[in-house]
């Protein structure tokens, strides 16, 4: 079956040249996969804008009202003048079709028209909550894909891994208490946006479903690969999701300038290839990723370009920026002995 992406233009449309989440992003992304002869053996998905009744599952109309209205207006700050979430007069338009991109991918995946899927969209999304973006997010683009899922397609399960740098607060708060959707979110600790402690495990009918790794800095690619052998494999295999969906950011990355969890892009692949090996034996294949944050331009491209390959059938992996200057790597013993006793997990 064919490796699917997600990608529109007007997603570039959505710009400040003078931010640190600009378009360059993904036209460095573009420029990798062409390069590396990735781009050609990919299939582009057809992509519309979400529909709004669709897009108020999860946010509320007077939100998305005001998104367009500030989008119309010619933008600005989301929240107040000079907010770093900012609108463009392209970014209601790119918004809505981030959230379609993902649906795309969603429903390719689902109907078994791909293996896999990456939608590589703008704005990004983790960071939207039912009533208000920050944190760069506009619209929460996963959360949609995931309620796409649940109530149009037929999923009884979801499940969500976020290995973005930041905690998906949005995300977290949009699933709190729904038992059909996994939340897990490994992430640095003591940055934006302050919340995500391991504590933290959904509420009601959801307690339980919400699983929270706050990192130190420093944890870089043997913390992430033994949080996936004793928490993150472990919780999905209890969960048995029918779908994957992975919040892709690589922020993580020793480069980046927002923090320090001192990934690589080894480590990226090393996580790539565990997501795909959980949703080969749990649910016939079915893997979306979602690109988040990343803000080191080649980490985030060749971050990219290691899940695309390693889909393809590629075993090496391309870094071209290697190890971290310094390895600190302290210990997430202790982290992963609190989850698991709290998740009660096995195995």
């Amino acid at each position: 079956m064919a490796i699917a992406y997600a990608f529109d233009p007007v997603f570039l449309e959505h710009d400040d040249p003078q931010h640190i989440e600009r378009r360059d992003r993904l036209e460095r992304i573009l420029e990798v996969l062409r390069t590396h002869g990735v781009l050609d053996r990919i299939t582009p998905l057809p992509i519309e804008p979400i529909l709004m009744e669709r897009l108020t599952r999860v946010h509320e109309p007077a939100y998305v009202e005001r998104v367009r209205r500030l989008a119309e207006r010619g933008g600005g700050g989301l929240n107040f003048p000079g907010d770093e979430t900012y609108v463009t007069p392209h970014s209601f338009e790119a918004a809505r079709r981030a959230a379609g991109a993902v649906e795309a991918a969603v429903a390719a995946v689902w109907e078994g028209r791909a293996r896999r899927a990456f939608a590589l969209v703008r704005p990004p999304g983790h960071h939207a909550f039912p009533d208000h973006g920050e944190g760069f997010c506009l619209f929460n683009n996963i959360a949609l894909g995931a309620r796409f899922a649940r109530e149009e397609l037929g999923a009884r399960r979801v499940m969500i891994v976020d290995f973005d740098l930041h905690h998906g607060n949005g995300t977290q708060a949009i699933f709190y208490t729904d038992p059909t959707v996994l939340y897990l979110s490994t992430h640095q600790w003591g940055i934006y946006p302050g919340s995500g402690h391991w504590r933290e495990i959904g509420a009601g009918p959801g307690e339980g479903a919400t699983i929270n790794l706050p990192l130190p800095a420093g944890v870089g690619d043997r913390g992430f690969q033994r949080l996936f052998e004793a928490v993150i494999a472990p919780a999905a295999r209890r969960f048995q999701p029918e779908l994957l969906l992975v919040s892709a950011g690589y922020d993580p990355h020793w480069g980046d300038p927002l923090g320090g969890l001192s990934m690589t892009v080894q480590g990226f692949a090393a996580l790539t290839r565990g997501l795909t090996e959980l949703a080969d034996a749990l649910c016939q294949g079915r893997l979306v990723f979602v690109l988040e944050g990343g803000y080191h331009r080649d980490a985030l491209a060749y971050g990219v370009l290691a899940a695309f390959r390693l889909w393809l059938g590629h075993e090496d992996v391309l870094d071209p920026l290697g190890p971290p200057p310094r390895a600190d790597e302290p210990s997430v013993e202790n982290l992963i002995a609190q989850v698991r006793r709290l998740h009660r997990l096995e195995g």
